[in-house]
């Protein structure tokens, strides 16, 4: 439910660059909403999502919103638990479905999906 608060102002935001929402028990219902902001939110450069439970499942949502989102850079989905399968799913997910995303890896237990922009390459 908190979720889908935050995600009401973030749509309509337009000063915000970054935001860290790690360890807020976040689900893949809570992902969902953040994932319908960014579709229209054009300021948001870096979200910080670790330690959430988002699960594949709300990964999917927030690999969907790339396509249409133009501003955010950065995308952090740090989990202390999360498994090589998730990785995988994950960078399949935004390989797949969001060409602005040059590079997602697992770097110790962290996921980082960095766009082009962000390593100047864009």
């Amino acid at each position: 439910e908190g979720a889908a608060h935050l995600a009401d102002a973030l749509r309509v935001n337009t000063s915000l660059k970054g935001l860290v929402l790690g360890r807020n028990n976040i689900g893949p219902e809570g992902a969902a909403h953040l994932a319908n902001a960014l579709r229209f939110n054009a300021s948001l450069e870096r979200l910080d999502l670790g330690r959430n439970n988002i699960g594949p499942e709300g990964a999917a949502h927030l690999a969907d919103a790339l396509q249409a989102n133009t501003s955010l850079k950065v995308l952090e989905l740090e989990n202390r638990s999360v498994s090589n399968a998730w990785v995988q799913e994950i960078n399949d997910l935004i390989q797949t479905r969001g060409q602005r995303v040059a590079a997602v890896g697992g770097v110790k237990d962290k996921v980082a999906c960095t766009s082009k922009r962000e390593e100047g390459t864009e």
